[in-house]
């Protein structure tokens, strides 16, 4: 650990709290807004393109390097102005739906958060970079595995500070939600808009994370100092101009009403991110261009496989019972295993290739989804009535919790780590955001997915009229086991696909 580490982990970390509105949106949009599984997966597809666009981003960090705290700033405004609208939608709507429908509210502060937040990683993904010193106190250089070593922990401490953030957060719903169950639904509800409103602490965080990397660049404490600033970037005309007209043409999209939109969208952004990944990579090797080529494709499809979209929590809230005390204990178990699992699988992550990795996650988490599946066909009933009510519904949610968790965040820190370690000092933003994007773009292909699932297998669940509190639509959940069937196997295919295809191609991987 060093002090030139501790700017860009307090951004992260800023992230990992951003989970702190996560279980009381879940039922605030379950119970209020009355929004299809469908609709949610779509809205989940515009959510994630952001993060496909983090490429001009990162772009644009290396060209104005110099003002990148203004991007953070930037970015935590908008975070705020997301937080704000969700806050006022729960504890005073009438202050807002004379403008818009409550629903449009909702749709346009999904939006605004993930813009944020990218603003606020490509900045941060750029100062991991710059956070970690090419010469020793005494001016010796040092050595390339040295280099690979500091580039992985710093890499590892920003997945950490990130998981820290959601262990902060569990911690903090299972002390919130504690003794909520038999709440009034009014007092309920005023709980959801306080946690809103405490979610700003988010945006303060990343903020203080900029002023303490000011106040050490003014300190100059040499002996942290990373490499000498990068020379000057100019702007990469095709880069920024093909992502500036994407973007327009993107929103004009959105706006229609075309069936076909996200998919057009996706197909387009592919295309304009790989023609400017070809551009960008001329700077590589020919051995490090086909080690990322292979590892970004097998990552790509790794992340492409769809879920089951809100549906499966929805049964959980309904069928299961399950609430918000007992998700704060899942996420709690979650956050805290996945830490743990970080640090035990790390030289497992150094040592092997990627393909490796890959296949591990992929068989463990088929594995893994085998106990909800069960629990859609009525397994915790039998486990039950075996074991005198101890096997329950809750205590298989909790084992499954409790093995899963640790596989999530693993797949990322072997890229990372290797993008960091060769990505060129003037464009490491750059080289950050076009792998970021390409990566990014798989979790809208895998929104695409989990909306087509949705759109064959319906899931319908109970909603509440936000003034009366009186159910408007009845639960309907006949489809969920297909549904969950569907999702293992296209999880289980698509990233052997993946690794099949790179060896087919003759790519590496890290």
């Amino acid at each position: 650990m060093r002090w030139s580490y501790l700017p860009p982990l307090m951004v992260y970390l800023a992230a990992g709290i951003q989970g702190l509105t996560g279980i009381v949106g879940t039922f605030f949009i379950k119970d209020y807004l009355g929004l299809s599984a469908e609709f949610l997966a779509a809205l989940g597809f515009w959510v994630g393109l952001p993060w496909a666009l983090k490429m001009p981003i990162g772009h644009l960090v290396d060209v104005i390097w110099r003002y990148k705290s203004w991007l953070i700033v930037l970015g935590a405004t908008l975070i705020a102005v997301s937080l704000s609208i969700m806050a006022t939608l729960i504890g005073a709507r009438d202050v807002l739906t004379p403008w818009a429908s409550a629903n449009t509210w909702f749709v346009w502060s999904a939006l605004l958060a993930p813009i944020g937040y990218v603003l606020q990683d490509a900045v941060a993904d750029a100062m991991t970079v710059e956070a970690v010193p090419h010469v020793r106190d005494n001016g010796q250089p040092f050595e390339e595995e040295e280099l690979k070593s500091m580039h992985t922990t710093m890499q590892t401490l920003g997945r950490v500070a990130i998981i820290g953030g959601t262990v902060l957060v569990a911690l903090l719903n299972l002390f919130l939600f504690s003794g909520t169950e038999s709440l009034p639904e009014a007092q309920r509800v005023l709980l959801y808009e306080r946690v809103y409103w405490g979610a700003l602490s988010i945006p303060v965080i990343s903020v203080s994370g900029v002023l303490l990397h000011l106040l050490m660049q003014r300190l100059q404490r040499n002996s942290y100092l990373p490499a000498p600033p990068p020379k000057a970037v100019a702007p990469n005309l095709w880069l920024l101009g093909g992502s500036a007209l994407f973007a327009v043409f993107t929103v004009l999209m959105g706006l229609s009403d075309w069936r076909y939109a996200q998919e057009l969208i996706f197909m387009g952004s592919l295309g304009i991110i790989g023609f400017l990944m070809a551009r960008l990579m001329r700077e590589l090797s020919p051995t490090a261009r086909t080690t990322l080529l292979g590892t970004a494709l097998m990552i790509f499809l790794f992340r492409a496989t769809p879920s089951a979209g809100p549906g499966v929590s929805w049964w959980m809230i309904d069928e299961l019972g399950f609430d918000p005390p007992f998700f704060s204990k899942l996420s709690l178990i979650g956050s805290v295993l996945t830490l743990l699992g970080m640090f035990m699988f790390r030289r497992f992550m150094a040592e092997r290739p990627m393909w490796h990795v890959i296949v591990f996650l992929t068989v463990a988490g088929a594995v893994l989804s085998l106990p909800i599946l069960g629990m859609s066909m009525g397994l915790h009933h039998y486990t039950a009535a075996l074991t005198g009510g101890v096997v329950d519904a809750r205590f298989i949610a909790l084992i499954d919790t409790a093995l899963e968790s640790p596989l999530g965040q693993i797949s990322m820190i072997p890229m990372l780590a290797w993008i960091a370690n060769s990505a060129p000092q003037h464009l490491k933003a750059t080289y950050f955001a076009v792998m970021a994007s390409f990566t990014n773009l798989a979790l809208s292909a895998s929104s695409l997915g989990t909306k087509y699932l949705n759109q064959f297998f319906v899931i319908e669940r109970a909603s509440k009229d936000p003034q009366t509190l009186q159910l408007v639509t009845q639960a309907n959940y006949a489809d969920l086991t297909s549904l969950l069937v569907w999702t293992l196997l296209l999880g289980l295919l698509l990233p052997l696909l993946g690794i099949a295809l790179a060896r087919v191609l003759g790519w590496r991987s890290t």
